[in-house]
């Protein structure tokens, strides 16, 4: 058989969704299938997103089968498998049943609702105690340990748990549960302990800093329950145990044995399935082939409900409120950032659904048959040209919006941080939807150059963004990140498919790989496999004029001192709320 007829499985599992790609050594897509997964909510706490890896496990199954299906090719033409999700903890038994996570009497039992999603805002006292310790890992996660990690989450579970209940429970970030599911083997890729669990570069473990917040268990048990002892960890794509298990492989229609990489979390592998691309301009593609050295010069945005960004540097940057360090996520011996926005996509669905002309615009939209975002542009269009400006910059020249409505993830670190909005009016017509829909758009864009212009400051050089996820596929909106951060933004080909590719790259370097490679060859064996299956994106280059420039600059001035201004207010209402 040649490698024409080999193909290759990148799993996706987002918030609200399971993906599996069929993938052929080029990087194109021969089918693609998506299932949508169950997110349970508690109608008492807002706080609360759990999920099921039973559920989720049902969707991967279902759409490999699909896309096998579809493609009308054998299993055996299937070559190796990949597998990305949310930083969200997954927990099990140690044989691998569910264990309830949630906040009741089932707490501990064996049950569907085992994981708790990366959103759940639950363990912000547990984050507290973990940020008042000084520990050596919060050096690695920009200062301050975000309540969405993973160790917070852990810690929040064994307050409240039955010790014999916690100490048969094993912990996974849901990429390695994922593996350990479709192979039976449970060890833990260098990605999800680095990036999500405290696992810190070159030394490991810090047994000091469990004992100290009260999960000394990890450090009696030889860290049984979370995996990692003694560095037995695996970098992006190395292959996990002997491949599929029979179980596994009977369940996913697949062969016993097929190779199965080390996973990522999702947003790296958008910066996989992104960062290796060519790019056309004019309609000509560009001549710049990208080495891996190059890499460092672009932050992949893996924008969907959240946004992510990630960037690569050859030696360790460190940025206050800026996720990592993270030493060999993806790389042997290359370090990456990780900055994000807790609510982007998720953000400008609320904004629109909360306004009381949001049916008035689903009405139209199904009338002209064409989605909603498109009847706003539309309506800004109209609106710029009635009252004679030059940009939607300028028509909402006088609103401005901060965003975090749940709380800042980067670079300021403060989950108590919330949105404001000023400029508003008596107006609750569709062109004020349209308004706050732009605005919203515009301090997406804003908060983005925050976290570039944070990550330059310190060292990093990102002269690039390069985008995947569903807002790239938001045209107006992507130019105005271009506009407002000042740099090109590069769009993928297929902007729903780059994360699910880079998933399928991990499976065909799990095919690939030799073993025992050194580590210059696993970096240039990988980096040549991004290359060949990154398809040719495009450029969407900064087309500000001189006044829309001059608009956006006082906007980013305004967002920077919004910030000031309600962390003062804050602290003005402690001191007098305060006995």
């Amino acid at each position: 058989m040649s490698a024409a007829d080999s193909y290759y499985i990148g799993v996706d599992v987002g918030t609200g969704s399971v993906r599996a790609g069929l993938v052929k050594p080029d990087g194109s897509i021969a089918a693609i299938s998506t299932e949508a997964t169950q997110t349970f909510r508690d109608p008492k706490d807002h706080r609360i997103f759990e999920q099921s890896t039973t559920d989720i496990w049902n969707g991967i199954c279902k759409t490999i089968r699909n896309v096998i299906a579809e493609a009308k090719i054998p299993p055996s033409q299937v070559k190796g498998l990949g597998f990305d999700a949310t930083c969200s903890l997954a927990v099990t038994d140690l044989n691998g049943d569910p264990v309830v996570v949630t906040g009741n009497d089932q707490l501990g039992q064996n049950g569907d609702r085992n994981i708790i999603l990366w959103a759940d805002h639950r363990a912000e006292n547990e984050a507290d105690l973990i940020n008042s310790t000084g520990s050596k890992v919060l050096d690695y996660v920009g200062g301050v340990m975000s309540l969405e990690m993973e160790v917070p989450k852990v810690l929040w579970l064994k307050r409240r748990m039955k010790p014999e209940l916690f100490s048969r429970c094993q912990f996974f970030d849901l990429p390695d549960f994922l593996t350990y599911r479709a192979t039976g083997d449970n060890t833990r890729s260098t990605c999800s302990l680095t990036c999500k669990f405290s696992y810190v570069p070159d030394s490991g473990w810090q047994a000091d800093f469990f004992e100290k917040i009260g999960l000394k268990d990890f450090v009696d048990n030889h860290y049984q329950q979370i995996g990692g002892a003694d560095g037995n960890i695996l970098t992006a794509g190395i292959p996990v145990g002997r491949g599929l298990s029979k179980r596994a492989a009977d369940e996913l229609g697949l062969l016993e044995g097929t190779p199965v990489g080390s996973g990522v979390i999702d947003a790296y592998a958008g910066w996989l399935g992104t960062i290796a691309a060519r790019f056309t301009e004019n309609g000509k593609l560009s001549d710049f082939v990208p080495s891996l050295n190059d890499s460092r010069h672009g932050l992949a945005a893996c924008a969907g409900t959240s946004t992510c960004h990630i960037v690569q540097s050859p030696n360790g940057i460190f940025v206050n409120g800026v996720w990592g360090p993270y030493k060999s996520p993806v790389f042997p011996g290359w370090w990456m950032n990780e900055g994000g926005q807790s609510s982007t996509g998720q953000l400008i669905d609320f904004m629109l659904k909360t306004h009381p002309a949001y049916h008035e615009l689903q009405r139209i939209a199904d009338e002209q048959k064409t989605n909603i975002h498109e009847v706003l542009n539309k309506e800004l269009e109209k609106m710029r040209d009635q009252e004679g400006v030059e940009s939607f910059t300028e028509l909402t020249k006088d609103m401005h919006f901060y965003p975090d409505l749940h709380g800042n993830r980067s670079p300021i670190a403060d989950p108590r941080m919330r949105g404001s909005l000023v400029g508003l009016t008596l107006d609750d017509t569709l062109g004020d939807l349209a308004r706050k829909f732009n605005v919203t758009l515009e301090a997406i864009a804003l908060q983005t150059r925050h976290i570039v212009d944070e990550m330059n400051e310190k060292g990093h050089a990102i002269k690039s963004i390069y985008m995947s996820g569903g807002q790239a596929k938001n045209r107006p909106l992507m130019q105005l990140f271009a506009n407002t951060c000042k740099i090109p933004v590069i769009l993928p080909q297929n902007s729903g498919a780059a994360v699910v590719l880079g998933a399928a790259m991990l499976g065909r370097f799990a095919h690939e790989a030799k073993p025992r490679m050194a580590t210059q060859e696993q970096c240039e064996e990988l980096w040549r496999i991004m290359v060949e299956m990154t398809p040719a994106g495009s450029k969407v280059a900064p087309a500000a004029s001189t006044k829309e420039e001059r608009l956006l600059e006082c906007k980013y001035k305004i967002f920077r001192e919004s910030i000031e201004i309600q962390k003062r207010w804050r602290r003005e209402i402690e001191e007098a709320t305060r006995n």
